[in-house]
């Protein structure tokens, strides 16, 4: 599926928020810790692969990045990590910042589509483990009681990928990163 993402590529101060929560977690079965590198947040779905033709997807890309042009880079704040029946995951504020990006994005594949397949509501966030297994909740709550204090991480692009998901997590071969310069 075409999707586009924020990735944390060279976000230390994450990276080191996800690794000791992921470290509270590890003795906990049932859980895939997401590697650094697959660090994402879903930001808007565009069409599956085999639905859409390149020359689509090109002017989508093309279109996304002349409305991102005057969009500044985003600062936001990770954690705490809370816990939901499929996730481990970090919330993030201010989403008024990602807002516009996502407008955009939405906007552009109206404009190009026709429709997106996806509701307005957005729950940003950052995976740090999904459940592979159903099981009780309260050791997980109870491994993650005591907060972190929350990271911050600055988004300077947008990424559209080819999103997949093989063993237990999801992985993905980036086709367009647009910055976001302001």
């Amino acid at each position: 599926m075409y999707t586009w993402h924020f990735t944390f590529d060279d976000q230390h101060e994450l990276h080191q928020l996800v690794l000791a929560y992921q470290k509270r977690l590890a003795h906990i079965p049932g859980l895939d810790p997401i590697p650094l590198q697959w660090l994402h947040l879903t930001t808007q779905g565009l069409a599956f692969v085999d639905e859409v033709p390149t020359e689509t997807v090109d002017a989508v890309v093309s279109a996304t990045r002349t409305r991102l042009a005057d969009i500044p880079p985003a600062s936001v704040t990770a954690g705490p990590a809370i816990v939901d029946p499929e996730v481990v995951r970090l919330r993030i504020t201010p989403i008024d910042t990602l807002i516009p990006i996502r407008s955009a994005i939405r906007a552009t594949i109206t404009d190009i589509i026709g429709n997106v397949n996806e509701p307005e509501e957005w729950n940003p966030h950052i995976s740090i483990a999904y459940s592979n297994t159903q099981g009780a909740m309260a050791p997980i709550t109870a491994a993650l009681a005591e907060e972190l204090p929350p990271a911050h991480a600055e988004i300077n692009s947008v990424q559209l990928i080819i999103l997949g998901r093989d063993e237990h997590r999801y992985t993905w071969d980036t086709q367009a990163t647009l910055p976001l310069t302001g």
